[in-house]
């Protein structure tokens, strides 16, 4: 668990499959994510996410706000396997918020303990983060936490369609200090 001034970042638990259903099936937050998804794929997403974190120890986290105890998304870090995208192998920095909870610097105050954690207890020498090249909400909250663009690794989402909007993406870079 990581504990921020105004988040709790953990494992998702089951009374957290409805919110973080909502927050999937919500087209604000799909039209930056290529669609929305349904229960179904949204339940097998939280199940995966959670997979990841008992078998690393660390992953995309339940994003809690202190305020109210709600589940306002998620943030932290995955694996990027070799293949799976043009940037892999890597480890990425994530984060996926509820409309409702844009625009109010949590997904940058979550994002930076995630950074820091990451560069803490993972034996690596960098950390990437990526988006829609539209996306400029995400490349500022990149940028505010202290990760540059590096536009050799820009690549196109091979699970878009090529006319996509989307298609295009850009990628950010932390390195461990002195690394």
């Amino acid at each position: 668990m990581i504990e921020t001034d105004r988040l709790i970042l953990r494992a998702f638990r089951e009374d957290d499959r409805e919110a973080f259903a909502a927050l999937n099936g919500d087209p604000r937050v799909g039209d930056w994510l290529g669609g929305v998804i349904d229960r179904a794929a949204s339940d097998v997403m939280l199940d995966r996410i959670n997979a990841h974190i008992q078998d690393l120890g660390w992953g995309l986290w339940a994003a809690e706000r202190k305020a109210d105890a709600r589940l306002i998304g998620f943030i932290g870090l995955s694996t990027v396997k070799a293949g799976a995208l043009p940037v892999g192998p890597a480890i990425e920095m994530g984060w996926r918020l509820a409309h409702e909870a844009w625009g109010g610097g949590l997904a940058t105050e979550g994002a930076k303990a995630a950074l820091d954690w990451g560069f803490a207890h993972i034996d690596t020498s960098e950390l990437i983060a990526f988006t829609a090249r539209t996306n400029l909400a995400s490349q500022s909250v990149m940028t505010r936490i202290g990760m540059t663009a590096d536009p050799s690794r820009d690549f196109d989402h091979p699970r878009l369609a090529q006319d996509h909007p989307l298609l295009r993406h850009v990628v950010f870079v932390a390195r461990r200090a002195g690394g």
